[in-house]
């Protein structure tokens, strides 16, 4: 058999090798890719058969994947939906980037965004008078606290007046 003695005596104290069958292992992987909604590829199939107790090879697990055609469903991209290039008329710049009006109420500047959360898109505007002098202060929601945003304006308008 051309076995050698130490291998025997290994594999005699070792016992039978439990290997599970195709189909047995086949259940698994479909258990975790349903579980997980298609999330994970092979590595981490591979990886969450390990934390459940089952030991194979990555490659065994990749070769079953690639036959019954269980993959990893790919991340969406990122679409642009601004379009630039169209014929609708534009409106015309009134503030030629003169951001010191001569009184309040007079110039508005303002934006929008958006943010991806786990439970859909989150917009963000933000309104902003230019009148009043906000420099060195983030006017945008999450960077300074409503205090701290009064604090310093207080503390603006009273260095302006002096």
């Amino acid at each position: 058999m051309n076995v050698s003695v130490s291998g025997y005596f290994e594999h005699q104290r070792r016992g039978a090798h439990d290997r599970p069958s195709n189909e047995a292992l086949l259940a698994h992987i479909r258990a975790i890719h349903a579980e997980v909604k298609g999330e994970y590829g092979w590595p981490r199939v591979c990886k969450e058969l390990l934390a459940r107790g089952i030991r194979l090879g990555k490659d065994r697990v990749q070769r079953l994947m690639k036959a019954h055609g269980i993959k990893a469903r790919g991340k969406r991209m990122f679409v642009v939906t601004t379009d630039s290039k169209h014929s609708l008329p534009v409106a015309e710049n009134l503030l030629a980037r003169d951001f010191t009006p001569s009184q309040p109420n007079l110039v508005w500047s303002s934006d929008v965004t958006y943010i991806a959360t786990d439970e859909g898109w989150l917009y963000l505007a933000c309104v902003r008078l230019a009148f009043y002098n906000h420099r060195g202060l983030h006017s945008m929601l999450g960077y300074i606290s409503p205090m701290r945003f009064e604090e310093n304006w207080h503390a603006g308008q009273a260095k302006e007046a002096a």
